[in-house]
């Protein structure tokens, strides 16, 4: 509150990289009134928010939000001089030459999408064999046990069995993990913020792969209320990433060759896109379904000829998956009998007067569509209760393990009592082979209802309830639903692969099944399939927690092989989805929201509508001059840690030395970036990027004062992506020397001189649209005279929430002020509203 004073904010280590650490806030009596709250905690965040005769923005952070160091990929070609000596045509067999490239890439993208196919149909038959095999061998061995101590009374022993298999199953699972801890939960939420434009430390390495695939063999194995497709989803997804690169960072032995022709982000995402597609092509047999989830749920950015390969992607996955599944399990090589790891089978009643569903029977589905709804915004508010007292206390890898342990534990022990003491003996009707009763507990010629629900993989278990009418008592539907609530809501989230398909269609499954048989006993209509309204529930449960609509529609039918089901699934799943958006967003969103990564919407967010760009800009951004000193650029490459750095006319502006600066500075202790505001901006000539000034210095682009330096070609520039080093790496301080950090460097040919940007002036609505649609990284920010005056990332526009107007109102009225405060660079008020966490962008 004091009148004139400069207020120097410390702030708490990155979250993000790309940050303004140490950003320097300044408060006068002028229409600027800010608090500071300062939470002194394991993850502390500085909040400030600022007043003024603007609407007031107001950046918050849970307390206990986890530290995730992301970066921005950047999707915007860089058109510098480089870009166009590779695209300029001087002769006709120059552009014929060029035209005869472009054609090749086409066509290795196709060759690519194939073998990306090839391979997650390969990953998904591996972790579906192994699970058949681990679940044959740990359900025989019980069994035989609870038949031998059946009459000796020895059920101890069994229980134990069932556990020690269950939890060995899930310790290796978790320590797997333990590896690499971004292989756990589905992955769809790290794929969606891959395709969103944001990169996760480790989403997309070999060994996050590994980890996805074994992890989740052996959580399925050991009886988790988890489903191996969302991870396939995932497995897909680094497949795509990783094998048109030809190419991997952490692994050097695997760079057999050089193949450098998809080596950029733009590739990079959409092989992605196709690989996440396939994945759910792989788990569910449905090629279209997947091109509509990756364009709907996963992929911010697509196009006409993404669609074509993605559809051969899928198609390519589920025929090779088909061939591999019918050849193994069967004998059949060359008979598709098998389209996905899941198969719900087919929906025909014996009788002649049965139908599927009808008008009536509509009714229902959408009452049941509203109470999934429901109970699916039930499941994610608990979930997201849950997961942030599991981030505040379970955050070490040891707590991580034994909180697997023990719900593998509780999942056990309750699946075994529940089996013992509520399921019901029945005797077998007319069910036929497919039918795969368990006995336990049961007199040799009955079935225990409960345990052929509980004792047999999911998969079966969903299949038995989708098409075995009248199988099991309105109890035990109602016991197994419940079951399945809890303890998947509690699963979900620990430190294991876990998917949520498979839980969630069986628990919605048994919703459906009970609905079907309380509506026939109750009203007598015995003429509907009662597995219609399991497959009903199913799907509305489904929806209701992830808030899928079209894909998860056409998935369903590709599954289900029978159209009429198009129309009620289309209204149950819409339902679900408004239902459960009155009260919470999806579970990948909410996720997504929990770990703190800055995710575009489709939508700008309300609170943008009466922001300009100046209000939420990061103000003085460190420029560079066209030609600076070698010692310059490797100071200010480990000095920071941003991605992007404007270049700017030096004929326009007095440039301090930078060196000399930053001693002037040391003594008070002020970070980096308060430097920029002694290096006076001047007319906007580009942009070049952290990776473009590492390469410049690996290859010895400079010379000295006077002389001209080598030039790189695009090649170059290329060959050494990805380049995401947040200082100097190593290899590059060894080749230089003290005569080298005298020369100068010239970054005119290799920035990009036409990025886009916007004034100070423009709608934050259209900066939005522009970094959602266009895909960028960084947005320069100009005043009229095209001077620089702010930089804007992802990072700017992450923790705004709406203030109500009254509220600001009533503050404003409170605390009268005068504009005599200082003004900025471009002759404007110096307006600081946002000091919040960083990321590198």
């Amino acid at each position: 509150g004091d009148t004139g004073k400069q207020i120097a904010v410390r702030s708490p280590p990155a979250v993000f990289g790309d940050s303004a650490e140490g950003r320097l806030a300044s408060s006068s009596s002028s229409f600027h009134l800010c608090f500071f709250f300062y939470f002194l905690e394991e993850n502390t965040v500085c909040v400030a928010l600022g007043m003024s005769d603007r609407r007031p923005l107001l950046a918050t952070k849970p307390k206990h939000a986890p530290h995730f160091p992301c970066e921005s990929l950047d999707y915007d070609d860089c058109e510098n001089e480089t870009y166009f000596q590779r695209y300029r045509f001087i002769s006709p067999e120059e552009y014929k030459r060029s035209k005869r490239d472009a054609d090749v890439t086409r066509l290795l993208q196709w060759g690519m999408v194939f073998l990306i196919g090839v391979c997650t149909a390969l990953v998904a038959f591996g972790i579906d064999y192994g699970v058949k095999h681990l679940m044959d061998w740990k359900f025989d061995t019980v069994a035989r046990s609870i038949e031998d101590c059946l009459h000796s009374d020895c059920v101890a022993t069994s229980l134990g069995y069932f556990i020690l298999f269950n939890v060995g199953f899930v310790l290796l699972a978790g320590g797997i993990t333990a590896l690499a801890p971004v292989a756990q939960g589905s992955g769809i939420s790290e794929i969606k913020c891959y395709l969103n434009g944001i990169k996760l430390p480790g989403c997309m390495k070999l060994r996050t792969l590994v980890a996805k695939a074994v992890g989740i063999l052996f959580s399925v194995a050991g009886g988790m209320f988890v489903g191996k497709e969302g991870p396939m989803i995932h497995s897909g997804a680094i497949i795509a990433a990783g094998l048109p690169q030809m190419h991997s960072t952490s692994h050097s032995f695997l760079n057999c060759f050089s193949f450098r022709r998809f080596h950029n982000d733009r590739y990079k995402r959409d092989f992605v896109s196709c690989g996440s597609a396939a994945g759910v092509a792989a788990a569910f047999g449905a090629p279209i379904g997947g091109v509509l989830f990756s364009l709907e749920e996963a992929s911010s950015s697509w196009n006409q000829p993404l669609t074509w390969r993605a559809l051969f992607c899928t198609m390519t996955t589920t025929f090779t998956l088909n061939i591999l599944m019918s050849g193994v399990e069967y004998g059949s090589w060359g008979r598709l009998y098998a389209p996905g790891l899941i198969n719900f089978g087919e929906f025909r009643k014996d009788q002649s007067d049965a139908y599927l569903w009808s008008g009536i029977d509509l009714l229902f589905f959408v009452l049941m569509g509203a109470v999934c709804g429901l109970f699916g915004a039930l499941f994610n508010g608990i979930n997201r209760k849950y997961t942030l007292w599991r981030m505040r206390f379970v955050t070490t890898k040891l707590r991580k393990l034994l909180e697997v342990c023990l719900v593998a534990l509780v999942t056990t022990v309750i699946a075994f009592i529940v089996t013992w003491n509520a399921g019901k003996c029945k005797d077998p009707g007319p069910f036929g082979e497919s039918f795969v009763s368990r006995s336990f507990f049961c007199a040799s010629n009955q079935y225990n209802d409960m345990a052929t629900l509980a004792f047999n993989p999911q998969e079966i278990a969903i299949k038995e309830l989708f098409h075995q009418d009248g199988a099991f008592s309105l109890s035990s539907l109602a016991i197994f639903f419940a079951m399945y609530f809890v303890l998947g809501c509690w699963t979900y989230g620990t430190a294991i692969p876990s998917g949520l398909f498979v839980p969630c269609l069986a628990t919605g499954a048994a919703f459906g099944r009970f609905t079907g048989q309380l509506v026939h006993s109750a009203i007598g209509m015995s003429g509907t399939y009662t597995g219609t309204y399991a497959l009903i529930g199913a799907a509305a449960y489904l929806g209701g927690v992830v808030r899928m609509t079209i894909s998860l529609t056409v998935i369903l039918i590709e599954a289900t092989h029978e159209l009429n089901y198009g129309l009620p699934i289309m209204i149950t799943l819409m339902t679900a989805k408004w239902v459960g958006d009155l009260f919470n967003e999806g579970i990948y969103d909410i996720h997504i929201e929990l770990k703190h990564i800055p995710l575009l919407g489709w939508d700008p967010p309300h609170v943008l509508k009466p922001l300009i760009a100046s209000d939420i800009m990061t103000r003085d951004p460190i420029c560079l001059k066209r030609t600076e000193m070698v010692s310059t650029i490797v100071e200010l490459l480990q000095d920071t840690r941003h991605n992007a750095f404007p270049v700017v006319s030096p004929q326009s502006v007095q440039f301090e030395d930078y060196g000399t600066a930053r001693s002037a500075y040391a003594a008070d202790e002020v970070s980096m970036q308060s430097l920029s505001r002694n290096r006076t901006r001047g007319a906007f000539l580009g942009i070049i990027n952290r990776s473009q000034l590492l390469t410049m210095l690996q290859h010895r682009c400079f010379a000295d004062v006077g002389e001209r330096p080598p030039r790189l070609t695009a090649e170059d520039f290329v060959s050494d992506y990805p380049m995401t080093s947040p200082c100097v790496p190593e290899k590059v301080l060894r080749t230089l020397t003290e005569f080298d950090l005298d020369k100068s460097m010239d970054v005119g040919p290799y920035m990009n001189p036409s990025p886009f940007t916007v004034f100070d002036r423009s709608p934050m609505e259209r900066v939005f649209n522009l970094f959602r649609t266009m895909g960028l990284r960084h947005l320069v920010v100009l005043d009229r005279k095209c001077n620089v005056v702010g930089i804007i990332t992802r990072k700017d526009m992450m923790h705004l929430q709406e203030v109500h107007p009254v509220k600001q109102r009533r503050q404003g009225a409170a605390s009268p002020a005068r504009n005599d405060g200082p003004s900025n660079g471009s002759g404007g008020t110096t307006n600081h509203n946002v000091a919040t966490t960083t990321t590198t962008t």
